[in-house]
């Protein structure tokens, strides 16, 4: 994402979406009553009944947001606040944008200090490399993209061949092939990790008919070809050093951390909208979790917020859709690691 102006005193901002990742941060701080503005198309009639497609630059009202990942798109729709050329624009009408990679935006709002720093980071995510990973066995490799909202999976590979054949080192070798074909279709760099050998086979492989290509890959070893496999990457924080970049590493630590807590039951562990917000008015939060679809649901969740922020605690926002994301929706969507035990 790239700001192009910021005007806090206004309120307006406006932006250029770069990626996927653009659309779903943009997301998470449109919330009703903000207002968007950008060039689309609207259908218009004329006297002699033909309907023509007419571009205007239109002014919303937002009332509802949806990012659909699926349609790589964000919808926002609302009532028409004003527009140009006025005679292609009927004010309060309903209209819907529908926001993709390239197109130009300006938001409106009262912009708080948490949505900053999210349009922020989302401009620092845009300039990092996108991360593919394959974790992989002697039968199975599982792909998987690291995005700035999650982890995406791709394509799947395996084996064809059997131990017991003759012809097992051939079909090996097309196992291979196809993997080390994938990495070298994408320009991202790879992290390629697994339980036993097939890795270094692959490895060696690759020195073979694609050494070029070896400068952006780094292996790892790792447990399983499964999906958890890339779990346990990112919980070591291997993703980390190789991508340079840590909030879904940080995210599963800071859980970690979290529970380590409540099972111990030292009483520096607070989760649940009611007690986290008992414990920042006694300034006993160190770090506070908040899951970030939670601060357009709530509007304690996101007084809890500023009140951090003010108070020097260290905010988190996690990722509805990242494995920890999940994982504290069911502590209720918000937790606090303590400085000290409130009785």
């Amino acid at each position: 994402m790239r700001i192009t102006h910021f005007d806090r005193k206004l309120g307006e901002m406006k932006v250029l979406v770069e990626t996927l990742e653009d659309l779903w941060h943009l997301e998470r701080v449109l919330r009703n009553g903000d207002k968007v503005e950008s060039r689309t198309l609207r259908s218009v009639k004329f006297a002699d009944g033909k309907e023509e497609k007419k571009p205007v630059k239109i002014v919303l009202g937002v009332e509802s947001v949806e990012f659909a990942e699926s349609a790589n798109r964000l919808r926002v729709g609302g009532k028409i606040i004003s527009g140009s050329p006025e005679e292609f624009v009927q004010r309060g009408r309903y209209h819907t944008f529908d926001f993709e990679a390239g197109d130009k935006l300006k938001i409106i709002k009262e912009w708080k200090n948490y949505e900053v720093s999210r349009i922020e980071k989302a401009v620092s995510e845009s300039r990092r490399p996108l991360i593919r990973i394959i974790v992989m066995d002697e039968c199975n490799a599982t792909s998987a993209i690291l995005r700035g909202y999650g982890v995406s999976y791709g394509p799947e590979f395996s084996c064809k061949g059997s131990k017991r054949e003759g012809s097992y080192d051939e079909k090996v070798r097309q196992y291979y092939g196809e993997v080390a074909a994938y990495v070298s279709a994408h320009p991202e760099k790879f992290i390629i990790a697994g339980p036993g050998f097939a890795k270094d086979g692959l490895k060696e492989f690759m020195k073979e008919k694609y050494p070029k290509e070896l400068g952006r890959v780094s292996f790892e070893n790792c447990s399983t070809c499964e999906k958890s496999g890339v779990t346990e990457l990112l919980k070591r924080g291997v993703i980390a050093q190789v991508a340079g970049e840590a909030r879904l590493e940080e995210e599963e630590r800071l859980l970690e951390e979290f529970m380590v807590h409540l099972h111990k039951d030292d009483g520096l562990g607070a989760y649940g909208v009611d007690e986290v917000y008992s414990a920042i008015e006694c300034k006993a939060v160190e770090k506070l979790l908040i899951l970030d679809e939670m601060l357009r649901k709530n509007k304690k969740v996101e007084e809890i917020a500023q009140m951090g922020e003010k108070l020097g605690s260290h905010v988190f926002f996690f990722s509805s859709q990242s494995d920890a994301g999940h994982k504290l929706g069911g502590f209720g969507g918000v937790a606090a690691i303590l400085r000290f035990r409130i009785d």
